[in-house]
C-alpha cells in the first residue's frame, strides 16, 4: 500500500482544512511532507492562510482548471462534501477507501444521489491485522448494464 503514502498535492474542503491548518504545521514529523506539498482549498469564504503552500479555489471553474492542469496526482483526505461535489461533476478518477470494522452512529454518506454513474475496478487491496480493508479503485469508464450472470 505504499502508493497511498507517496507525496502528492492535496485538495481539501474548508471544514477539513480548518482542522488541518490548526494541527499539521506543528506536527509535520508524523506525516513527512504534509507541510511542503501544495494544499488546494475549496472554499467560498476562506481566502488566505499562514500555513505554507496553500492555494484557494472558490468556484467549480477553478476545480476544473486544477483537474485539467499538468502535474502529479492530487489527493483528497476527508472532505466528504467536496467529494460529493466532484462526483456530481464527474471529476473522480480513483478512490482509496479505508473501511474500518467499527460503527460510530449514522455517519456521513460518501456517495449520494448526485453522483454520476461511473465504473471502477479494484486495482489493489489489503487487509490489516486489525481488519481494516484498504482498497484502491481506478476508474474504468461508463457503467455497463445487463442481466446478472449474462456475459
Amino acid at each position: 500500500m505504499q502508493k497511498q503514502l507517496e507525496r502528492a498535492d492535496l485538495l481539501l474542503g474548508r471544514k477539513t482544512f480548518d482542522i488541518w491548518e490548526n494541527y499539521w504545521p506543528t506536527h509535520g514529523e508524523i506525516w513527512p511532507g504534509v507541510n511542503e506539498v501544495t494544499k488546494y482549498v475549496f472554499s467560498k469564504t476562506k481566502t488566505r492562510s499562514d500555513w505554507n503552500n496553500c492555494v484557494f479555489i472558490n468556484s467549480v471553474e477553478g476545480l476544473e482548471q486544477l483537474k485539467n492542469s499538468e502535474g502529479g496526482d492530487i489527493k483528497i483526505w476527508g472532505s466528504s462534501n467536496l467529494i460529493q461535489l466532484l462526483l456530481s461533476l464527474d471529476m473522480v478518477d480513483e478512490f482509496w477507501l479505508n473501511i474500518h470494522p467499527i460503527l460510530l452512529g449514522k455517519g456521513k454518506k460518501l456517495f449520494n444521489d448526485g453522483a454520476i454513474p461511473t465504473a471502477f475496478a479494484l486495482a489493489e487491496s489489503t487487509v490489516t491485522s486489525t481488519g481494516v480493508i484498504m482498497a484502491n479503485y481506478k476508474r474504468t469508464g461508463k457503467v455497463k448494464v445487463g442481466r446478472v450472470g449474462a456475459e
